[in-house]
């Protein structure tokens, strides 16, 4: 049970791995937040969710109307009511507390907080730099992106199933992309491949390994283009080039772009035009390059509005996803909690915190997706029975909470019955 004092506490409570701004007695009303308000003792009837969500849609009107009173007040309450260390929703409300005053600390919109934000606290989050023998248990405690590789590697299978020969791989990747994004690596994109390789050696399979520098702020266009050169070099080999989009694309920006002067003729160019933007031409570029299989991987959400009020809530009924999940697989205290946990404050906070190029965390749902693959001339390649079993072996492995549906072509993660990630796999059509 939790225990509150009749006003509120002088320091806010200190949070792993970053703290709340300690306020003075000159800071904090010491009477109730607003007359009628309840006392601290009271404040368990905001304990659920559906409250907490709410207080903090009034928070961050208040620190964007720069109303710091207000803000304030809504802050002590939030404060009292979820502890860095309390249940799901209580850890989950205070990251985004946290993200709230980071954004007023960033943009200064609400001046009184942001000068104690700066003035009394550390508001950096301790991200862990994954050793690969880390990551890989880490990616292993739970089916968030398993789901995703386990379907990906069945749909290239079936689609390449057939051509002959020793087997051959040429594994192409974005080197520095994603390098500041958790979950982060501790080595370099050239240590992991010679890892990877020596690998696939020890299993008879011949690996080839090649890292091309490239952003998703461009929509990835030097990767684009260099996959480009090779597939006309061995597209005639009877090579197949197969495309697997592994929760990256949500992070190329999806704003519409204004046109270029001089722009090149090329249909597959990364040029824009006034009604493209950076994700149509990214996968209008890889249908030019007439690929064997893409797999299109990524988590269902919405986190694109312009909107802060819309994009918190969004987040908010996402986010509380990992928050409960992680609770039927690491203990608390435990240092791969504490990682797992400062990886989701992280996307809270560049969702919350941050505007224009900084916000990469831009996930779409499915369905606009899919609509994006149909318009650059794709069509859905049906994961067969084969993909579904190895997923559900997988899920077998894990609580019980996590199951699978399919939809249409699709296939869709969900933790207790709501949608988490996604799989889909498409061909030229």
């Amino acid at each position: 049970m939790m225990q509150f004092t009749e006003t509120p506490p002088q320091p806010l409570h200190q949070i792993t791995p970053f703290s709340i701004p300690t306020m003075n007695k000159n800071q904090i009303h010491r009477a109730r937040p607003w007359p009628g308000f309840p006392t601290s003792k009271g404040l368990g009837s905001f304990g659920d969710a559906n409250c907490m969500e709410q207080l903090l849609v009034h928070c961050a009107n208040a620190i964007e109307s720069n109303d710091a009173t207000l803000a304030q007040q809504i802050l002590w309450v939030l404060n009292n009511i979820a502890p860095p260390d309390g249940d799901s929703n209580q850890r989950l409300t205070c990251a985004f507390l946290r993200a709230l005053i980071v954004r007023a600390a960033k943009n200064g919109t609400c001046k009184m907080l942001a000068a104690m934000a700066n003035a009394h606290c550390n508001l950096s989050i301790d991200i862990h730099a994954f050793s690969v023998i880390e990551l890989a248990s880490f990616v292993d405690l739970t089916p968030w992106h398993r789901f995703g590789f386990t379907a990906a590697n069945a749909a290239i299978l079936e689609a390449v199933e057939g051509l002959e020969g020793p087997p051959l791989l040429k594994l192409t990747v974005a080197g520095g992309a994603t390098e500041d994004i958790p979950p982060m690596l501790d080595l370099s994109y050239e240590e992991l491949g010679s890892k990877l390789v020596n690998f696939a050696r020890s299993r008879n399979v011949m690996l080839e390994f090649r890292v091309v520098p490239s952003t998703y702020a461009d929509g990835f266009s030097s990767l684009i283009e260099q996959l480009r050169v090779q597939h006309l070099v061995y597209a005639e080999s009877g090579e197949a080039l197969v495309i697997n989009c592994h929760m990256m694309l949500h992070y190329i920006p999806e704003e519409t772009l204004s046109p270029l002067p001089n722009a090149n003729s090329n249909p597959y160019s990364f040029e824009p035009s006034s009604t493209s933007s950076l994700r149509t031409m990214f996968l209008k570029a890889l249908r030019g390059l007439d690929p064997t299989i893409v797999v299109l991987v990524d988590e269902d959400a919405d986190l694109t509005s312009n909107n802060l009020v819309c994009r918190l809530r969004s987040a908010f009924n996402y986010l509380w996803i990992p928050y409960d999940t992680v609770d039927t697989f690491l203990p608390q205290g435990s240092k791969q909690r504490q990682w797992y946990e400062a990886d989701i404050c992280w996307k809270i906070e560049n969702v919350i915190a941050h505007e224009g190029l900084q916000r990469v965390e831009r996930l779409e749902p499915k369905s606009r997706w899919v609509q994006r693959m149909r318009n650059a001339n794709f069509r859905g390649f049906s994961f067969g029975e084969d993909a579904v079993s190895e997923v559900k072996t997988m899920l077998d492995e894990h609580a019980a909470g996590w199951g699978l549906k399919k939809e249409e072509d699709d296939l869709v993660l969900t933790w207790k019955g709501h949608n988490v990630v996604f799989a889909t796999a498409w061909v030229p059509a």
